[in-house]
């Protein structure tokens, strides 16, 4: 599933209004921690980030579910970075899976590196982590 068909999954959050927004990030919000304003890409608008409960270890399809189920959808390779910039403290030492699969090869699919911010691919089919993020327009 390509993360344009995972966006497209995910039910629109309803918008908060700016008075509900937090002063801080890291705060709690919307069930889950506020993680600060990503930039929309492609004419998308920006975005108020939210980190959602649940860190697993699963192969890329299953991250996929399990962000899903969690209400939410794995992030993006740029909302990982601002994850890292912003809330690294609330993942592990390890890498975690982003919602976008390769360009050209769709057996692999993109991660971040929580230790050194790196970012990579990997075939799907190795286990690694998974954290979900749902995401409320501006």
């Amino acid at each position: 599933m390509s993360h344009a068909d995972q966006a497209a999954t995910a039910a629109p959050a309803a918008s908060p209004s700016l008075k509900t927004i937090p002063a801080t990030i890291g705060a709690p919000f919307e069930g889950g921690i506020y993680a600060g304003i990503a930039r929309g890409q492609n004419g998308q608008p920006d975005e108020h980030l939210i980190l959602l409960p649940g860190d697993e270890k699963l192969n890329w399809d299953a991250a996929v579910a399990f962000a899903a189920a969690a209400g939410g959808r794995l992030p993006t390779r740029r909302e990982q970075s601002l994850l890292f910039a912003n809330l690294k403290e609330e993942f592990k030492e390890a890498w975690y899976w982003s919602g976008e699969q390769h360009e050209v090869d769709t057996d692999y699919a993109w991660y971040q590196y929580f230790y050194d911010g790196s970012q990579d691919t990997l075939r799907k089919s190795v286990a690694g982590r998974a954290r979900a993020v749902r995401s409320i327009a501006i």
